[in-house]
């Protein structure tokens, strides 16, 4: 079996999307390449450009049996390889559909007047007052039934023929006439990620409060999903996509919350909204909570919206309103805000944070907005309660620094704008949406046309972003490929045209994981003639790791433009004559200075992007722990759910107590959910229909249940009403596995010590080439072996029949406390899984290794680790995996293993595996004052990455010698092998080595340290932060124990009474001495808080006396003054316990005062008092 063979046996239960052929009765003939006037990214100028080839049609079903790849049409609108990025232009998941003719009857309850509508379609309108249902049946017959495609194109438009004849892009041709207009049409707030860790925002945050440079913002996150909306003609938007459920749902939430809060206006009111966002051209972000589209943390009791953002998006760059500024706009068209708290000095600064951490792993809505608003500065509450609205499961809060003035401007804003009345309370506003859903379960289709139909011609009068225009189907909209190509051809008509276009050339010749989706724009099709064509265009960021590759490029161009989450774009292409390109020249010089300098200011400062999501446990328990351990449960069973469970506590720094209880509750889950549903796995999207019974039962048992849950009962069933959703079409990506963002490095206790009682498992997360093999055959020749008695065995990958991994837990069953070299590459977590379940059922521990590397910013190893892995392997002859010199698909197959590590970075890399196995070491690779990779070296690797894709995007797993590409990549092969041969002495200097011991002698040696130091307990994993962020209990003065047992034998000299009373007492257990200022059962949440101010500080407590009794003994302490401010204890006796018997607790000193006003304990004064230093912290 050959390597590439081999590979793909190993990883055949990676799944991988087979694309069903698109749209077959469309031409197959592919259109010139437009790829021929494109500037060629750098780092393709250096070398061979690879274009994907246009199928010809007999091709197509051999290569599809071959491959079992997907296969489109060139012709389509399907996902299409971009040859020159390795990017794609798709196809939205959404619903491609034919609007029938006929409209099927319904009950008409309420139908909104049409106010300055474009439709010239009959509206059936039913006046609220004085009519009953009957009465409005009555009028929806005689003025017949509404069109389904309230449109005022058709189909048999001029414009369509020419749309969708198939040749006007086609024929559109570039020259130095011809120009692109391109305006963002709806976007929401730039993705930052930070760099930093959470601790070290925090303590920026409130340094930046304190300075008085900057306030801190916190709002409540409500759990739903992104919508976006720039008026009927602009658009309605979800995260990544348009004119599907989602969109379709958050249009009639939107018109409905028109409807409650305007009455019998609610019609006027919102075909102004529309009119005002398309003047003014702006769009408005919210946050959509219903019960229709999915799960999450808890099920809401109404569907509403929450504004979140209000963007203005004519001038150039989008402006984003400051809070006060959404209030207002909001409180004016009476739409639903957020609660939000601003903190302008540094207490009150710290005591949020403070609180969070003390509310974390328990907190509900109530306590939450509760301690907020005791802390905060300024409260401004939301119009919509999430208690009431949402429940009380509260998914998190999100901090950010705002402007210093921001109080001031809120509090003006508060006075001008006073909250709205809602004139719709009293009214019947008609279905509402779970009603509308439920009574149309046919299809997505039937759902979304009943939803906008339901919403009202006066604020949707415009179907054609969900079912096309007229009797066209709604794949219609679908654009060609080209699109992208020409518009980056073309000149720029204005500066927004050129900053987008610098965003898009970007992030293509950097490759980074993202789609860009063109569509005909609907809504201009009266204005389309051959020179004059109209686009929409999303912008799709695959992977959160576009987002950081993006800010360092920001941080290195200051003018470029942010990369916007739901990103979406207006592209007009078009000819101008010479009085139009003299306009435009002129306008764009003085447009782009102006842009330029007020740009320059607006990103001096970095502050302003810092943000942090701080998200709460009894959320995660719901979402992160139940919903997306399902397919774990289900697929792989509770061991390896109890497995993944406790990583992602671990991950969060989650106590240890809570954790045993998380632990019990979770085993009894997977034990219930398993013996209902057996194997058949429960939906993720209604998951809480068994979730949340049994939560609410489990709380019932107990106080301390209730509090682990937070809040369980009043169940909404949705399986009546739920939206109908495509499979595998997820908008905001909640319902998939949802992963936690992990810190920069590991910041959570591991495992630092291998008990020699255990068994070790030692295996590879590497490349072909790494020396695996090599190094397992040397550690075996070792006399010392890793330092101890256990014995050491191998098993090579490449000799093993059948399942390697499973011969691996054989031999571990076999032999349990044995050191296993596992002599295989372990690239995935499906892998490491699998070694963490050997690990827990055979009582072993086990270390990976791995090449040391920098990395890139998506993949942990170098072009440079590369270069010299393929080196290795094609100096090898008659390697047992034959994947060696004589192999004719070498590169490629070490290509295949190098992208089965895409979209980590180096440091995500190596923390994801310190998490898991509480252990790394690294082998010594490169060395780190090498020279650069030379040119072509870097050229050919590049060539190999962009023809790779190619050949994935269409073919799959097939093998490189089949396939389109099979010619391309024999040539490549040949190309490789002599720029590596002619690099020979290059990649033989730049491996690492010492003192005359060759490269691979010193990864060895190195290599045997770690590990004898994993085995010993020697081994001590990184920790990058200063304090770990977990709960908070209770704040207290932490006094020095060396110190205390100082005074205490000082005490002892000078009084016989104190030395009689310590002679039998073993003060030797005092490890822990502090003086409690305030407790959160006790005292509150912002009694604890409050003393966030002062946190690490140095505190002077003076000790007054002893007071004891036979049973405890305590200090009275009195804590002094920080920076002139007197630190006060809340306890009504402040104390330093200092021993207690034996079954007593350290809280039952409060009672010493008390028992010695009741003759039963002693008091000897201090006179002097006896000062003493401490630091304040939490506990």
């Amino acid at each position: 079996m050959s390597a590439p063979q081999r590979l793909l046996c190993t990883l055949s239960s990676r799944t991988f999307l087979l694309l069903p052929f698109s749209h077959p009765y469309r031409t197959l003939a592919s259109p010139p390449s437009p790829f021929s006037l494109i500037p060629m990214p750098r780092n393709q100028r250096r070398g061979q450009q690879w274009k994907e080839k246009p199928k010809r049609e007999g091709e197509l079903s051999a290569a599809a049996a071959a491959g079992g790849g997907a296969i489109t049409s060139s012709a389509s609108a399907g996902t299409v390889t971009n040859g020159l990025a390795g990017l794609r232009i798709a196809e939205s998941g959404a619903a491609k559909t034919s609007v029938g003719a006929g409209v099927q009857d319904r009950k008409v309850i309420w139908k909104p007047k049409s106010y300055g509508t474009a439709s010239g379609v009959a509206t059936a309108e039913a006046e609220m007052a004085g009519k009953g249902a009957a009465d409005a049946d009555a009028a929806a017959a005689a003025a017949g039934a509404e069109a389904v495609v309230a449109s005022p194109k058709t189909s048999g438009s001029p414009s369509l023929s020419k749309l969708f004849s198939g040749n006007l892009l086609e024929k559109f041709t570039v020259d130095n006439s011809t120009y692109s207009q391109a305006q963002i049409r709806a976007t929401f707030y730039p993705k930052f990620e930070n760099e930093k860790s959470d601790q070290e925002i925090r303590i920026r945050m409130i340094e930046m409060v304190a300075k008085g440079l900057a306030t801190l913002e916190v709002s409540l996150k409500h759990s739903g999903s992104l919508f976006m909306y720039a008026g009927h003609e602009g658009g309605a938007y979800a995260k990544n996509s348009f004119g599907n459920i989602y969109t379709a749902v958050g249009v009639f939430v939107l018109g409905r919350m028109f409807r409650e809060a305007w009455g019998a206006a609610a019609s006027k009111k919102q075909a102004e909204f529309n009119d005002f966002l398309e003047r003014n051209h702006m769009c408005i972000s919210m946050e959509l909570v219903t019960a229709v589209l999915g799960d999450h943390g808890q099920r809401p009791r109404e569907d509403y919206a929450v504004v979140t953002a209000v963007t203005e998006l004519g001038n150039g760059k989008p402006r984003f309103y400051s809070t006060p500024e959404i209030i207002a706009f909001c409180r004016k068209w009476r739409l639903p805000t957020n609660h939000v708290w601003l903190f302008s000095t540094r207490k009150s600064a710290s005591s949020f944070f403070a609180a969070y951490d003390a509310l974390c792993e328990e907190g509900t809505a109530t306590p939450v907005c509760k301690a907020l608003d005791e802390i905060a500065d300024i409260s401004v509450p939301g119009s919509k309660d999430h208690i009431k609205a949402q429940g009380e499961i509260l998914e998190g809060l999100v901090a950010r620094l705002v402007s210093h003035d921001s109080p001031n401007h809120m509090k003006k804003i508060l006075k001008e704008y006073p909250f709205p009345p809602a004139d719709g309370d009293a009214l019947d506003l008609g279905p509402s949406l779970r009603e509308i859903c439920a009574a149309n379960r046919s299809d997505e289709k039937q759902q979304i046309k009943a939803l906008l139909e339901g919403v009202g011609s006066s604020f949707c009068p415009d179907y054609s972003d969900w079912f096309g225009i007229g009797a066209t189907d709604s794949h219609s909209r679908n654009a060609d490929r080209s699109v992208l190509s020409k518009f980056l051809q073309t000149n720029p008509a204005d500066y927004s045209t050129k900053k987008l276009q610098e965003v898009v050339r970007l992030m293509r010749e950097k490759r980074f994981p993202a789609a860009f989706k063109c569509y005909h724009n609907f809504h201009k099709v009266d204005d389309i003639s051959s020179d004059n064509l109209f686009y929409k265009m999303v912008i799709h960021v695959h992977s959160d790791s576009a987002f950081r590759r993006y800010q360092k490029e920001m941080r290195h161009k200051p003018g470029l433009w942010p990369l916007y989450r739901g990103f979406f774009v207006d592209i007009n292409l078009f000819k101008a004559n010479k009085e139009r390109t003299t306009e435009i020249s002129k306008n764009n010089s003085t447009s782009e200075s102006a842009s330029d300098s007020s740009e320059k200011e607006e990103l001096a400062d970095e502050d302003a992007n810092l943000m942090v999501k701080l998200k709460f446990l009894t959320y995660k328990l719901r979402t992160f722990l139940i919903r997306n351990g399902l397919s774990i449960l289900f697929k792989e069973g509770p061991g390896a759910y109890k497995a993944y469970y406790l990583r992602q506590m671990k991950i969060w720094g989650t106590s240890p107590g809570k954790q045993r209880e998380l632990s019990k509750m979770l085993d009894e889950w997977a034990v219930f959910i398993r013996r209902k549903y057996g194997n058949k796995q429960l939906s993720s999207s209604t998951y809480l229909s068994e979730a949340e019974p049994f939560l609410e039962q489990f709380g019932r048992r107990s106080p301390l249940n209730q509090a682990l849950i937070g809040s369980a009962g009043n169940l909404v069933r949705t399986e009546d009403f739920l939206a109908i959703v495509e499979e595998g079409q997820d908008e905001e990506g909640d319902l998939a596995a949802e992963r936690e963002s992990v810190s920069p490095g590991p910041s959570i206790p591991v495992q630092d010590t291998v008990p020699k009682a255990d068994g070790l498992i030692v295996f590879f997360p590497g490349i072909p080439g790494c020396a695996k093999s090599a190094l397992c055959k040397e550690l075996l020749k070792a006399k010392e072996g890793l330092g101890d008695e256990r014995p050491m065995h191998s098993l090579m990958g490449d000799m093993i029949k059948g399942k390697y991994w499973q011969k691996v837990a054989e031999e571990r069953r076999r032999k349990p406390k044995s050191i296993m070299l596992a002599d295989k590459n372990a690239p995935n977590e499906e892998v490491w899984r699998l070694i963490e379940d050997m690990c827990r059922r055979t009582r072993a521990s086990a270390v990976p290794i791995v090449p040391d590397s920098e990395g890139t910013d998506t993949n942990p190893f170098s072009l440079d680790a590369l270069a010299v892995f393929m080196f290795r392997v094609l100096q090898r002859v008659n390697h047992p995996g034959n994947l060696d010199k004589a192999s004719p698909n070498a590169g490629y197959v070490l290509l295949m293993f190098y992208h089965l590590y895409e979209g980590k970075s180096r440091k995500e890399f190596e923390s994801e595996l310190i998490e898991r196995f509480g252990s790394l070491v690294k082998m010594p690779l490169l060395k780190p004052d090498r020279t650069p990779l030379p040119e072509a070296l870097h050229s050919v690797l590049e060539e190999g990455i962009d023809l790779y894709k190619l050949h994935t995007k269409r073919h799959g797993r097939l093998e490189s010698t089949k396939g389109s590409y099979a010619q391309e990549w024999t040539k490549w092969e040949k190309q490789l092998r002599d720029i590596l041969s002619g690099n020979a002495d290059y990649l033989n200097s730049v491996q690492a080595s010492t003192s005359g011991i060759v490269p691979f002698e010193f990864a060895v040696q190195q290599v045997q340290e770690e590990l004898q130091k994993v085995a010993k307990g020697d081994y001590i994993p990184p920790v990058t932060e200063e304090r770990k962020l977990g709960t908070i209990i209770f704040a207290a003065l932490s006094l020095p124990v060396t110190e205390i047992h100082a005074v205490l034998n000082n005490l002892a000299k000078k009084d016989p009474k104190i030395e009689a009373f310590l002679k039998d007492k073993k003060l030797e257990n005092l490890n822990r001495a502090h003086l409690t200022l305030a407790h959160k059962r006790s005292h509150g949440i912002k009694a604890v808080a409050d003393y966030g101010l002062f946190l690490h500080k140095k505190v002077p407590v003076e000790l007054t006396a002893l007071l004891y009794s036979d049973k405890m003994a305590a200090f009275e302490a009195f804590p002094g003054s920080v920076e002139g401010e007197k630190i006060d204890s809340k306890n009504e006796w402040p104390h330093v316990t200092v021993w207690t018997a034996e079954g007593v607790s350290a809280k039952e000193a409060n009672m010493l005062p008390h028992l010695l006003a009741d003759g039963k304990a002693n008091r000897i004064v201090f006179n002097p008092p006896i000062n003493i230093s401490s630091t304040m912290e939490f506990f």
